[in-house]
């Protein structure tokens, strides 16, 4: 599905799946917290040929009402090696994170030891109808957590429901791109393309991707997360 057509999807108020509940069972669907991971590491026998990436984000990462192998840090490992990258995807996704929580926690999962980080964070600050300017402020100090650390980074972008009105959306859909420009970052416009509003591609709740949902985003962003590892893989020669 292209851009145009998941802003179709999502149309007047949220995509298809999203109609059928109300904006308090839409929040408790994103925002229900489950127990925190701990401080997540690579595995003791990585060795400098695999690269290590951080999946790092909310319960769209974690992968709520799926089983580990079918989670997006899952899927992701597995579509990467069988096209020939040896890299190590490591889940630190968290239910219920907001750019806050997310920001306030990036230093208990992050290790030394990763190589480059997707940030894919957003989705419950919009469904919470979080002022705009903080969510780019969570996200910006993220980043520059990040970059100066000297990792590589994916941003992930994120769409804001369209009952919140014009100016709200406009404002929230734009600090992806602009973020991603300004740190020189890795960008995929929109985590869920081509999964947003598609029931067979959702869970019951209309909200959160089955299995095929996810395979269908790994399918979507796995260009550039190919793009991050080459980036990161330059960067370590650098180095």
């Amino acid at each position: 599905m292209s851009t145009r057509s998941t802003f179709a999807v999502l149309g007047a108020v949220l995509p298809r799946g999203f109609r059928r509940f109300s904006a308090a069972s839409l929040i408790a669907g994103l925002v229900l917290v489950l127990t925190p991971l701990g401080p997540v590491a690579a595995d003791d026998s990585d060795q400098g040929g695999t690269t290590t990436i951080v999946a790092f984000g909310d319960s769209l990462v974690h992968g709520y009402g799926l089983p580990e192998r079918e989670t997006f840090p899952s899927q992701l490992e597995s579509a990467l090696r069988e096209t020939g990258y040896d890299a190590t995807v490591v889940n630190a996704g968290n239910s219920g994170d907001t750019t806050e929580s997310g920001r306030a926690r990036l230093d208990w999962v992050l290790q030394d030891n990763a190589d480059a980080v997707i940030v894919v964070l957003g989705a419950n600050d919009a469904l919470r109808g979080v002022d705009p300017a903080r969510t780019r402020d969570n996200l910006e100090r993220i980043l520059q957590r990040l970059t100066n650390q000297g990792l590589e980074v994916l941003l992930a972008g994120m769409m804001a429901p369209r009952n919140l009105g014009s100016e709200y959306v406009e404002e929230f859909d734009s600090i992806f791109p602009r973020l991603a420009e300004e740190y020189e970052v890795v960008f995929y416009p929109f985590f869920l393309e081509g999964v947003a509003g598609e029931s067979r591609l959702n869970q019951g709740d209309g909200i959160h991707p089955n299995s095929e949902g996810v395979a269908a985003i790994v399918d979507g962003i796995l260009p550039d997360v190919e793009t991050l590892i080459e980036r990161a893989r330059e960067e370590q020669a650098e180095g």
